[in-house]
């Protein structure tokens, strides 16, 4: 019977209207950006160590190790006729439900689904005079470090027509008849109370980097840190092998950047960003570097000669020595042997060049060389060529002239040997041979 009834109640219950949540600390939904917590200036010197400090108690994600014990929700209620505040039930994540009066035990009764569907309401079985006063629904996150609570102010009244809820600016105002059973409203569903998610799956950390002149919606990601391990690097080449973050950032929950060795290039604005999606936490803490020179360290001062005239006065400066800032420029005078190797490498490169011009003029000469006696056989070739084809002519066909193409001058002693070479060479009249004649000389025989 007495589950029967639960039953009827809790479907009054969802029959019934809720009441938003109104928070008093920080918000449990995630924010679209992050918040800037902390912004500072900070030096050093180029070539050390720069360690810019970000740590947060809230990133440890190792401490959500009973998630049972994690998320409460209690019931207050102060005023009334018992006096200062009292607790009257309060209930873990894990359903385990206290009920602190013994009167109380039977009455009061919280949803054992309260932390699957995010209501938090309050039942009473049957209202009383005494239950009058200010009621308060606290929800305590204790990972998350999340805090907040509902009022809600209870009447009881012998006037059914009065009974009834209505907003006073401030808070609810419930009204119901003695007897009867009162519903106070508590319903907050963000996934912070509902869910129970993976830490390590909601956690990120990342470092930004903005040069000089740079805004920050267009800053360089330096590096990614998730809570499951998984890191990336990006950033310039010359500062990605310079940084790092400790790999136990997320069980100590210090996500501090180390810069080793600093350098001039290195100066700019760096950002830690911290998301804990399942919290709702988006911090933001902003470091403007700035590098400065190293310190320079003075030489130890040297013996010098005084002059004896000159006691107590200051030393003449070295005019060997220039020195700008922290850079020593030192001028040593030219040795003997500096001269000696100097004049080594000119006579080098003199006999290199004398031996260089020694070939070339020895291949010249041998190729020259060459070519003349070539060009004489090929000389007499021709000529003894010409002697034999003149010849050839000469008894083969000695009634047929040279060519006309062929002129060869010749020196002749006197006019009739001249004539006869003319003749020699001119061609000689066509013979006219009459056949029809020579075959009857032939039939005649």
């Amino acid at each position: 019977m007495e589950l029967l009834s639960r039953v009827l109640l809790w479907k009054l219950i969802l029959l019934q209207g809720t009441a938003v949540l109104v928070s008093s600390g920080s918000s449990g939904l995630a924010t679209a950006g992050s918040s800037v917590v902390s912004e500072a200036v900070v030096s050093w010197a180029a070539g050390t160590g720069a360690v810019l400090r970000c740590q947060s108690p809230r990133m440890v994600w190792t401490q959500d190790r009973l998630h049972d014990r994690q998320r409460v929700v209690h019931w207050d209620l102060s005023g009334g006729s018992h006096g200062p505040a009292r607790r009257l039930v309060d209930m873990y994540s894990a359903g385990d439900q206290r009920v602190y009066e013994p009167r109380d035990r039977g009455r009061l009764f919280l949803s054992l689904s309260a932390f699957h569907d995010g209501n938090f309401s309050l039942l009473i079985r049957a209202a009383e005079e005494t239950d009058a006063g200010l009621y308060t629904c606290n929800l305590h996150h204790h990972y998350c470090h999340l805090y907040e609570s509902l009022a809600i102010r209870l009447e009881v009244t012998d006037d059914p027509l009065a009974a009834g809820a209505h907003w006073d600016g401030e808070k609810e105002v419930l009204a119901v008849v003695r007897g009867a059973p009162a519903l106070l409203t508590c319903v907050n569903r963000a996934h912070v109370w509902t869910d129970r998610h993976l830490e390590e799956a909601q956690q990120v950390v990342h470092w930004d980097r903005q040069p000089p002149g740079v805004p920050h919606d267009r800053a360089d990601r330096l590096l990614d840190l998730y809570a499951s391990g998984e890191r990336r690097a990006y950033g310039p080449p010359f500062l990605r092998d310079r940084v790092t973050v400790g790999a136990d950032a997320f069980a100590r929950g210090d996500f501090s950047l180390r810069i080793d060795p600093l350098e001039p290039a290195d100066e700019g604005t760096y950002s830690c960003h911290l998301h804990h999606h399942y919290c709702g936490l988006h911090e933001r803490r902003v470091f403007h570097l700035k590098v400065t020179e190293p310190p320079v360290v003075q030489p130890s001062p040297r013996d010098s000669p005084v002059n004896r005239s000159s006691y107590g006065s200051a030393p003449d400066s070295d005019p060997t020595l220039s020195r700008g800032g922290s850079v020593i420029n030192v001028i040593v005078p030219e040795g003997r042997a500096h001269f000696f190797q100097q004049l080594g490498y000119v006579l080098a490169t003199l006999l290199l060049f004398i031996l260089l011009l020694i070939t070339v003029v020895l291949a010249t000469r041998k190729r020259r060389h060459r070519g003349g006696y070539d060009y004489s056989d090929k000389k007499s070739g021709k000529a003894k060529r010409k002697d034999v084809n003149m010849a050839e002519l000469a008894l083969t066909s000695g009634d047929q002239a040279l060519s006309r193409g062929e002129d060869i001058q010749l020196d002749y002693k006197n006019n009739i040997l001249k004539e006869k070479a003319e003749l020699a060479h001119s061609p000689l009249p066509a013979k006219n041979i009459d056949l029809d004649k020579e075959f009857r000389k032939e039939y005649c025989k």
